[in-house]
C-alpha cells in the first residue's frame, strides 16, 4: 500500500494566474529512494513544502501519519556560532556525534563550530547542514538540492548515507549523484507528474525512447493529415460536380433522359459519403496528434561569441600562492590558459578555488609568485552567489547595460517562462536565478568566461544544453564545478588544488 497518496492536487501561488499544479494525482511509497527531477521553476520545492503543510491547496495529500524532515534547515540566527545554530535545529543534539560527522565530511570541528555560521563558505554551510541531517534517525527525508556547493568527496559521502536510509525524496540535478542513491524517479512534466522505477540514466533513456517514438508518430500523422486534406479537397470537388450534374439542377448542361436521374443521384451520394469519411479520418488524426509531445521539453540551441584576443595565452601563473587574510589557501601552483581551452579548477571545499578565480579577475588578493593576466582582458563572470538578485528582468538588464533583446532570448532558450520577466527575481527559484547570471554572461562580450559553480540549481535539460554550447563553440573557459559528469564532458584540462 502507498504511504503517500496525492489526489486531484491543484495549487497556485498568491498573486499568480498560472497554476503550479492542476488536478495532479499519483502515489508514492515511503520505502522508495525517490529522485525528484524537472525543469527549474516547475514546482519541485513547492511540492515538498506542500507535503510539509506549508501552503494551502485544493485536492488531498494523504500521508498516513508520515513524519517529514526537510533539508536544508531554516537558520533563524546566522550571526550565532555554528554549534549554537546546530542546537537551535536539534535541541537534544549530542555535540560529539556532530563532530564525528563533520570529520567524516573532511572538516575540522574546532575550526567550524566556533565560528559565526554566516562567515562559513557556501560549501562549509552545506556540510554543516548535512552533518545535522545525519543526526536525524527517524522521519521521511525531503532533501532539496543537497549537492549545491558540495565538493566531489562530500557528494560521495552523502550518497553513501542516503543509500542506508529507508526512504526519501531527493531533489538534485547531478546525474551521477542520482544514479548512486535512487531507485525511483519522480519527474514533473509539463502536464503531469510521472513516477518510474530505476535510476536517472534508465529514466532518461526511457524518456528519450518514448519521445523519439512520439516524434516519429507525430511526423507520420502530419503527413497523413496533409494527404487527407488534399484528398478531402479532391473528393469535395468531385462531389460538387456530381451534385450539379443531377437532373433538375442545371437542365441546360445535362442530358434530359429521366433514366439518368437515379445514376447521378447515387453517384453524388457516394462521393459525399467519401468526403465525409475523409473528414472524419482527418479529424481523428488531428486529435491523435494533439495527444502527442505534450511533455516535450523544447531545448533550443544556445550561442556564444567571444572577442578576439591578441595573444594565444590568456592567463599564466608561476609558483603562485594565494592568501585569505593570513591563511595560505593556494600553494605554489603553475598553469597556463590558452585560447580555446576549457580549464576546470578542482579541489575540496575551502581549497581556494573561488579565491583563484577572483585573483584571475584582477581582484586585490594577497599572493606570492607570478600571476600574469593582462588588465585589458575582458572577463564575463558567473558568481556562485545569487542572493543579490532582485527587481524585474528589465531593470536588471538596464542596470547591467545588456542587449535586452539578446538577454531575454537567452533566458527563454534556457527555459525561463516569459511570464517571469515582470516578476521580482526575489521570488525566483534557485535555478531561475542562476540562469539569469548565465544569460548575462552569455550576453556580455568577453575574451574569456569565468564561471564559479555555474551548474548549481540548474536543471538537467539546461546542463546538457550548456554542454552542447561549449562543444559547438569551444569558448575559452575557466570554471569551478563539482558536477563530475559536466566537468568530464566539457573540460580540456584541469588545475588541481
Amino acid at each position: 500500500m502507498p504511504n503517500i497518496d496525492v489526489n486531484h492536487l491543484s495549487f497556485t501561488h498568491d498573486g499568480r494566474y498560472i497554476p503550479v499544479f492542476e488536478d495532479v494525482s499519483f502515489q508514492m511509497d515511503t520505502a522508495w529512494h525517490l529522485g525528484f527531477v524537472g525543469r527549474n521553476g516547475r514546482g519541485k520545492t513547492t511540492f515538498l513544502k506542500l507535503l510539509m503543510g506549508d501552503f494551502e491547496y485544493s485536492g488531498t495529500i494523504s500521508t498516513k501519519s508520515v513524519v517529514f524532515e526537510y533539508f536544508p534547515f531554516a537558520v533563524e540566527h546566522p550571526e550565532d556560532l555554528t554549534y549554537e545554530v546546530a542546537e537551535e535545529i536539534i535541541p537534544e543534539l549530542e555535540m560529539w556525534s556532530l563532530e564525528k560527522e563533520l570529520r567524516l565530511l573532511n572538516m575540522d570541528p574546532d575550526d567550524i563550530l566556533y565560528r559565526p555560521y554566516q562567515t562559513l563558505s557556501f560549501g562549509e554551510q552545506t556540510k554543516v547542514m548535512l552533518a545535522i541531517l545525519f543526526q536525524k534517525q527517524n522521519g521521511f527525508l525531503l532533501i532539496d538540492e543537497p549537492t549545491n556547493h558540495l565538493d566531489v568527496s562530500g557528494r560521495k559521502l552523502v550518497s553513501a548515507y542516503l543509500k542506508k536510509k529507508s526512504g526519501f525524496i531527493l531533489v538534485s540535478h547531478d546525474r551521477d549523484f542520482l544514479n548512486e542513491c535512487i531507485d525511483h524517479v519522480l519527474s514533473i512534466e509539463k502536464t503531469n507528474i510521472v513516477i518510474q522505477k530505476g535510476n536517472f540514466d534508465s529514466w532518461w533513456e526511457n524518456r528519450e525512447r518514448h519521445e523519439a517514438m512520439e516524434m516519429a508518430e507525430n511526423d507520420k500523422l502530419k503527413r497523413d493529415i496533409s494527404r487527407l486534406e488534399a484528398a478531402s479537397k479532391r473528393t469535395a470537388s468531385w462531389s460538387d460536380k456530381a451534385e450539379r450534374s443531377k437532373i433538375g439542377f442545371d437542365p441546360t448542361k445535362v442530358e434530359k433522359q429521366i433514366s439518368r436521374r437515379a445514376y447521378e443521384g447515387a453517384k453524388a451520394k457516394k462521393l459525399m459519403k467519401q468526403a465525409s469519411a475523409i473528414e472524419t479520418r482527418q479529424s481523428a488524426a488531428i486529435e491523435e496528434k494533439k495527444g502527442l509531445l505534450k511533455n516535450h521539453e523544447r531545448v533550443d540551441e544556445l550561442k556564444i561569441s567571444q572577442l578576439p584576443y591578441f595573444s594565444k595565452t590568456y592567463v599564466e601563473a608561476r609558483d603562485l600562492s594565494l592568501y585569505y587574510g593570513e591563511k595560505m589557501v593556494v600553494s605554489g601552483i603553475t598553469f597556463r590558459i590558452d585560447r580555446g581551452e576549457r580549464v576546470a579548477i578542482q579541489g575540496a571545499n575551502g581549497s581556494g578555488k573561488s579565491t583563484l578565480l577572483h585573483a584571475v579577475m584582477g581582484e586585490d588578493i594577497r599572493h606570492t609568485g607570478e600571476l600574469i593576466c593582462n588588465p585589458q582582458l575582458k572577463i564575463s563572470f558567473v558568481s556562485q552567489d545569487t542572493s543579490f538578485l532582485e527587481g524585474s528582468i528589465a531593470e536588471y538588464s538596464r542596470t547591467n547595460q545588456l542587449d535586452d533583446a539578446l538577454f531575454r532570448a537567452i533566458l527563454v532558450k534556457l527555459g525561463v517562462e516569459r511570464e517571469q520577466f515582470d516578476v521580482d527575481m526575489k521570488g525566483f527559484s534557485g535555478g531561475q536565478k542562476k540562469k539569469v547570471l548565465l544569460a548575462q554572461s552569455l550576453a556580455t562580450p568577453a575574451h574569456i568566461h569565468v564561471w564559479d559553480e555555474p551548474m548549481n540549481f540548474i536543471d538537467v535539460f539546461s546542463r546538457m544544453q550548456i554542454e552542447q554550447l561549449i562543444h559547438d563553440y569551444e569558448p575559452t573557459l575557466l570554471f569551478v564545478e563539482h558536477d563530475s559528469r559536466f566537468s568530464d564532458n566539457v573540460a580540456t584540462k584541469s588545475i588541481s588544488l
